[in-house]
């Protein structure tokens, strides 16, 4: 992988690429600032113009990666429009790729321990991917009368948290290791055993 460093004079987009080599190398615990300046070409005092130390640096990383994620998730769910299933679908997808093609960032969001509240950026961006998995699962459960409606958040939920256990177990070569199925197959098939047990799809869709 080509080495990130500062360039153009963008000190602070330049300390986040060296983070993120850096995460994908050691992990989001397994470096220091000093190393993230020394990757960036700077001093470590020069960090602390942008950032107050090291967790900040990461959260500035997660929270660029949560921008990619949510314009990633919105766009697969506007492709599986109109079919509500498609869009659930498609957004599950979107997951699973977005981890493979961003590693780092995935790793800062996820695996860094941060407190996506405590970060008011971070809660807002973070919020707007969750929120387009809870307009598909709100679309999808429109025809079911409401007092059987299960809640759109916990449906949303559900689904992230499939798809997230996939994304650990099969797709990233964690511990689980290879799946005898594609992760994008577990996940449709595990899509579809959830919602035909909630009731909210029929059970030849």
């Amino acid at each position: 992988m080509p080495k990130r460093g500062y360039h153009h004079g963008n000190l602070k987009q330049a300390l986040v690429e060296a983070a993120l080599t850096l995460i994908e190398e050691k992990g989001p615990q397994g470096f220091t600032l000093s190393e993230a300046a020394k990757s960036a070409g700077v001093t470590p005092a020069a960090v602390y113009r942008h950032f107050d130390g090291r967790e900040d640096l990461i959260a500035e990383v997660a929270r660029q990666g949560y921008e990619i994620f949510a314009d990633l998730i919105e766009h697969a769910y506007e492709q599986g429009q109109p079919s509500a299933l498609a869009s659930i679908e498609a957004a599950g997808r979107a997951y699973l790729a977005f981890a493979r093609r961003h590693p780092g960032h995935y790793m800062a969001m996820f695996e860094s321990g941060l407190s996506v509240n405590a970060h008011a950026e971070l809660a807002r961006v973070a919020g707007r991917a969750s929120a387009v998995l809870e307009r598909a699962a709100r679309d999808l459960s429109e025809h079911v009368a409401p007092d059987r409606r299960p809640p759109a958040a916990m449906v949303s939920a559900h689904i992230w948290a499939l798809s997230h256990g996939i994304v650990e177990l099969f797709a990233r070569g964690a511990p689980g290791g290879r799946a005898p199925f594609a992760p994008e197959d577990l996940l449709e098939s595990g899509l579809g055993i959830y919602l035909r047990g909630l009731g909210v799809l029929p059970p030849d869709a």
